[in-house]
Formats: structure tokens, C-alpha cells, sequence
């Protein structure tokens, strides 16, 4: 990775609400380009297998932070929230990154909209996925459990795409495994870091470059 030029290096003034799933990475590209003049508060990642209880609880973080910062930001797409999520933002007057799912921030929208068009009925994985699939999936979902609810969550889905992050053939291997215990084909495409890093300093997004 490439770090950005031109951000200021102050004391914290965004405080970022941040998907537990991208925090690795957002931490990660804070550190490399030294976004000193951010710090990042990161909801439960599970979140994600529970999309309406997202709205709810950015708003409950937001509220919290209110006073505290020069600016907030969501470090969110809509991720399954049909809308309500920007309904609380306007609320706010916050903005959010863009997209319809987190994975679009690595893919790029232009390949996520080719991977969802090739074929609607993908699953994708991310480095944090992998490494926490049991966690965030397996038991998440209770397919460990109630294995026979296998078919009911990911009867309509055909395939898993591994998004990743870093060059790592036991992630790699590792992600094969979890399509194979999914009954799903599996593609793999490596993204790294430079899509997120690109929405994340958008000027239109965070004002916080000179």
C-alpha cells in the first residue's frame, strides 16, 4: 500500500462509526497514511447477519458522540438496511460512505457490480470473514446448531467470492473450505487495500484534507 498525501496530522476531530467487519483494514490504512485526526468507533460485527439492528444502533453511537468531535462519518454502506440507515444520517446530518455493501469498498463498485451481475446469487468473504467465519457465520446463524437451516440461508445462493485483502494462500485455502461447507462453487478475486482507501479519502466524503 501507498500512503495519501495531503491529510493533516492533528488531534483526533472525526470520530468515525465504523463496521466491526472493515475495522482491521480502516485501522490499518489509519496507521499507513497517518489519519492521526481520526479515531474509529466500531460496531459488533455480527451486525451484519442483522441488518435492522443496525439504523438503530449507529443511531444510539451517534448520539453518544454528539459534542465530541469537529465532524462525525459512518464508515457504513446501506449493508441490507433498505434505506433506514440514510434516514438516520439525514437525521444527523452525517454522510456515509457509498454503496450498497460493505464488500463494494474493496471490490470497487464497477467489479462488485460485474461479480453481482455474472451471478445475483453470490456470497462474499473478506479477510475478517475468513479468519472469524465459525464465529460470524457457522454459529452466527446457528448452523451449528440447527444444520438442516443450511439450505433456508444459502439455498439461493450459488457461489462464495473470496474479496481479499493480502496475498495469503492459508486465507485462500481457508475460504475454499468455508464455500465447501456452504455446498457453493468458489472464485477469488485479490482486491488489497487501494479501493478502500480511495473512498475513505474522498474529499466530498471526509473534510478533512487542507
Amino acid at each position: 500500500m501507498e500512503a495519501v498525501a495531503g491529510l493533516t496530522q492533528t488531534a483526533p476531530s472525526v470520530g468515525v462509526i465504523a463496521c466491526g467487519a472493515i475495522a482491521r483494514e480502516l485501522v490499518a490504512l489509519a496507521k499507513l497514511n497517518q489519519w492521526d485526526q481520526l479515531k474509529f468507533h466500531c460496531l459488533p460485527a455480527e451486525l451484519h447477519n442483522r441488518p435492522d439492528d443496525i439504523p438503530a444502533s449507529v443511531a444510539a453511537k451517534l448520539t453518544e458522540l454528539k459534542g465530541q468531535y469537529e465532524q462525525l462519518f459512518v464508515a457504513y454502506a446501506d449493508c441490507g438496511t433498505g434505506g433506514r440507515l440514510d434516514a438516520v444520517l439525514e437525521e444527523h446530518g452525517v454522510t456515509r460512505l457509498p454503496g450498497a455493501h460493505c464488500y463494494e469498498f474493496f471490490a470497487s463498485h464497477s467489479l462488485f457490480d460485474q461479480l453481482m451481475e455474472e451471478e445475483p446469487g453470490t456470497f462474499f468473504l473478506t479477510d475478517f470473514l475468513v479468519r472469524h467465519f465459525d464465529r460470524l457465520v457457522i454459529e452466527g446463524l446457528g448452523l451449528d446448531r440447527f444444520p438442516q437451516l443450511l439450505g433456508q440461508f444459502f439455498g439461493h445462493y450459488q457461489r462464495v467470492v473470496y474479496l481479499a485483502q493480502t496475498k495469503d494462500d492459508l486465507l485462500k485455502h481457508r475460504a475454499e473450505n468455508c464455500a465447501a461447507r456452504l455446498g457453493l462453487n468458489f472464485d477469488y478475486h485479490f482486491t488489497g487495500y487501494h479501493n478502500l482507501q480511495t473512498e475513505m479519502n474522498q474529499p466530498q466524503v471526509l473534510q478533512w484534507q487542507n
